[in-house]
């Protein structure tokens, strides 16, 4: 099979071909039909995502494609069941075997190249809001990097909970996108005193930042008396450091928040979380974006799209081509 392969953390990815792999007990053989790319692939490559698969490794942490056989002794979707699956790597790769558990049958509504890009994005801001930040309906919720693969989901699924949403993008180009996920208002991210901009609207309740830097600080200047605001990750590369006087006088909480990380702590609210979702998806409530779809083989465009932010919504590699599936 073709795969991309990391042989050595900070040095561009390889395509090669390497021996099928077969299931072991407890997994499933899968045929990757499409994988979504992430930040945080970009930080793996590097060696600097708290997840550090042992070299070498297939980068790619979420997919979706088609169950193909089942390890001796497994119970599990059988072959020909649409499935995706949190990886944590092997995504970009032709074929490749993951735990039966890992494994999210898909509804039919719900097609390959978007279902790749669902189950982080979708699930961080579902469940960073509902479960971690409390977001109640009539708050208002700002969103940091909302045209991001994140932050549009937060956008998307902010409106859905009845939160009047604030989006911050850069551009007018991304600008409208996130008001038509849902925002009520937006403001661009080169606006030259963000914490103005935001008192101007009232301040806010919860902030949600995949972004971190500088508007992480004017966004808790202007976070309102008993406010919330979740930290995602830092696409500016800076890590915010906060001062705790302003937490203490305005009785703010900072909460992190690794949608991965619930794996292996508490899985059941990943999956009460993602059933919620689906029915969403099914019922059309949600609306994936998809700006960019490219072939297997333009995996490097697709890595620096991310790089440069400049796609909106998610970045999705095809691996297998659709006449071919």
């Amino acid at each position: 099979m073709r795969a991309w392969q990391i042989e050595v953390l900070g040095q561009p990815a390889r395509l090669l071909d390497l021996p099928d792999p077969q299931p072991g007990p407890g997994e499933a053989l899968v045929a990757i039909h499409a994988c979504g790319l992430n930040f945080a692939d970009l930080l793996m490559a590097e060696g600097k995502y708290q997840d550090k698969p042992a070299l070498p490794f297939i980068p790619g942490l979420e997919l979706a494609g088609t169950v193909l056989a089942l390890g001796p002794g497994t119970a599990g979707p059988p072959p020909g069941t649409r499935v995706a699956v949190y990886a944590g790597h092997g995504g970009l790769a032709e074929r490749g075997c993951f735990p039966v558990e890992s494994l999210l049958p898909l509804p039919d509504s719900l097609p390959f190249a978007e279902a790749a890009g669902f189950q982080i994005a979708y699930g961080t801001s579902h469940l960073a809001l509902s479960h971690k930040a409390r977001l109640q309906p009539g708050e208002t919720l700002l969103v940091l990097g909302a045209a991001g693969g994140v932050g549009l989901t937060a956008v998307e699924i902010g409106h859905l909970m009845g939160a009047r949403v604030i989006a911050c993008a850069r551009g007018a180009e991304k600008c409208a996108i996130a008001r038509a996920a849902g925002a009520d208002e937006v403001i661009d991210s080169d606006t030259p005193d963000l914490k103005a901009a935001l008192k101007a609207l009232g301040g806010v309740d919860v902030v949600y930042d995949p972004v971190g830097g500088p508007a992480f600080d004017a966004a808790l200047r202007a976070t309102r008396p008993d406010g919330r605001l979740l930290a995602i990750g830092f696409a500016s590369g800076s890590v915010p450091q906060v001062p705790a006087n302003l937490l203490l006088v305005k009785n703010l909480t900072v909460i992190g928040f690794w949608w991965g990380g619930y794996l292996a702590v508490a899985p059941h609210l990943l999956r009460d979380s993602l059933a919620t979702l689906l029915l969403w998806q099914a019922e059309g409530r949600l609306k994936p974006h998809v700006s960019h779809r490219l072939p297997f083989e333009a995996l490097p465009q697709g890595l620096d799209l991310l790089r440069s932010r400049a796609a909106t919504g998610k970045v999705v590699i095809d691996i297998t081509p659709e006449t071919a599936r």
